[in-house]
């Protein structure tokens, strides 16, 4: 018996590194444009909000296409899901390489966005059976490392590529590569029953009206809107750190690249693992302790980065420090949130879950975010510029607009904390209420809803 439980943590573990991969050359692909940001401006002549848009189309599709791929992944085999879904992606961020206009590479990013909207809904549906709830925190963690290391490989590497080979195209080609070989392993994923870590699993049926049945649980839309305002401060940092860095401090691209990889790379590896073994304690002690534990981080995060921006050019160090410890906050929202969304949903609605959740996310958040800081970038920079009396946008007048645009970073980062707030409140009735409703259809069925011992998951 023990042999057996060890071989399906064994089993588990694989196709959590196989997500993990996956989730880490998801982050690498979408990032990819905003590092080579300038370059983009430069051969194109685009403005700020230009730019935004090149990350708001992104969003926009990601998040409409998630929904009816997030019902296709409670429905149908989530191996295919994910492992066609990492095949276009990684085939459109190689074919952004041939993006011969703005036009052209705005729409070779929607085919990245379609592919990556498949991914998330599926592989949280798959965790959320591999691990039970008390353990879902740190493998939700572990999981989500792609994030960072997404984003550190892509700051560490990508400059250097540009540099190597003289052109902003070359890492969109190097990235296509290895999504085309993971995306074989995915298949082969053999799937673990729905609601196999459950103790109750409650009936397998479709739910008849299932965005209605979600919208109704309080809480799930406070998290929402947690998740609205968390992505729009993700989003909009990411997206213009590496030219603020370049314009504001004075930075060249490789160097930008690499301090934003400290920024929003390295805390992550504290804030996935450190956090997540911190919210699984918390919630072990208190019901609420997850979602108190994401709060009080969003809270950080906001002071941190707005006293990063209120440093001015004092020095690059101290901005970094001072950002990246408001990013460390940021990315605790991962470990407190997303297992708690598990929490109040029943197993049948998960996948389904997560692509409404993500479809707030990013199109309230995600694409919003890069857009509206692009744009008011370009009316504070008008404004400098008239404040002294020039008649002419020079690179410190875009600068100075740039850098007074993110304050709406900690700002959204408050909003966030806030709404993770009255999500406590409304939790412990919600997910018992979850529990108990899946207890009853059990019972109704006898008993036949209970989890057969787990067989294989992985071949």
């Amino acid at each position: 018996m023990n042999n057996g439980a060890n071989r399906q943590r064994v089993r588990a573990g694989g196709v959590l590194l196989l997500l993990f991969l996956a989730n880490l050359l998801n982050f690498f692909d979408r990032t990819l444009p905003a590092i080579v940001t300038e370059p983009l401006r430069e051969e194109y002549g685009l403005s700020d909000l230009q730019l935004g848009l090149v990350f708001a189309a992104f969003t926009l599709v990601y998040a409409v296409a998630g929904l009816p791929l997030g019902r296709l992944a409670d429905t149908g085999a989530r191996r295919k899901v994910l492992g066609w879904g990492l095949v276009v992606w990684s085939a459109f961020t190689g074919l952004n390489a041939l993006a011969w206009s703005y036009a052209s590479f705005f729409l070779l990013r929607l085919g990245v966005g379609v592919g990556e909207a498949s991914y998330a809904p599926a592989a949280n549906s798959l965790i959320s059976d591999l691990y039970p709830a008390n353990q879902r925190a740190r493998a939700m963690g572990l999981y989500m490392l792609g994030l960072p290391l997404g984003l550190m490989l892509a700051f560490f590497t990508v400059g250097g590529m540009v540099k190597a080979f003289g052109s902003w195209r070359a890492p969109f080609v190097i990235a296509a590569v290895p999504g085309l070989v993971l995306a074989l392993f995915l298949f082969r994923i053999r799937e673990p029953p729905r609601g196999a870590s459950e103790e109750v699993r409650g009936t397998q049926a479709p739910v008849a009206h299932p965005i209605r049945t979600l919208l109704g649980i309080r809480t799930f839309l406070w998290l929402i809107l947690s998740g609205v305002m968390m992505n729009f401060a993700s989003y909009a940092g990411n997206s213009f750190l590496v030219p603020l860095l370049q314009r504001y401090f004075g930075l060249e691209l490789v160097s930008a690249a690499v301090v934003t990889g400290f920024i929003s790379g390295v805390t992550g590896l504290v804030g996935l693992t450190l956090g997540g073994l911190v919210a699984d304690k918390l919630h072990a002690r208190s019901e609420r302790g997850r979602l108190f534990f994401g709060a009080a981080s969003l809270l950080l995060g906001a002071v941190c980065t707005g006293l990063a921006l209120l440093s001015g050019r004092a020095s690059v160090p101290l901005f970094a420090g001072l950002f990246g410890l408001g990013w460390l906050g940021l990315y605790n929202y991962y470990t407190s949130v997303y297992p708690a969304i598990h929490d109040l949903v029943e197993p049948r609605l998960r996948a389904t879950a997560v692509a409404l959740y993500f479809a707030g996310m990013y199109l309230l958040g995600g694409a919003l975010g890069p857009a509206m800081v692009g744009g008011l970038s370009d009316t504070l920079t008008l404004a400098a510029m008239r404040a002294v009396g020039a008649t002419e946008v020079t690179e410190e007048f875009k600068a100075v607009g740039l850098h007074d645009a993110l304050y709406l970073v900690p700002f959204t980062l408050l909003l966030t904390a806030l709404f993770i707030f009255l999500a406590s409140r409304s939790f412990v009735a919600d997910a018992r209420r979850m529990s108990k409703a899946l207890a009853v259809e059990d019972a109704g069925a006898g008993g036949a809803g209970a989890p057969p011992t787990r067989t294989a998951i992985a071949g």
